[in-house]
């Protein structure tokens, strides 16, 4: 006996529960999506989703590590 009520065949999210975004490249850290791609993923095709993750991967290059924020700054005073 198969129960197909609960089988979907959506692209699951790639999200990862680090939900920041990086400044400069305007992207979450944890899962490289856009905001916008974040805020409409629900409402999105199967097909959209997955071009999104294919895209992910060449996404993490564009993250630059951020130069020490506050504790440089307090070192320098």
């Amino acid at each position: 006996m198969s129960d197909t009520i609960w089988k979907r065949e959506e692209v699951e999210s790639p999200c990862v529960k680090i939900c920041v975004v990086h400044p400069e490249a305007r992207l979450c850290t944890g899962c490289l999506r856009s905001i916008d791609e974040i805020t409409r993923w629900s409402k999105m095709s199967p097909i959209e989703r997955r071009e999104i993750m294919n895209a992910l991967p060449s996404r993490a290059g564009q993250l630059r590590k951020r130069r020490g924020g506050r504790a440089a700054r307090l070192a320098q005073g």
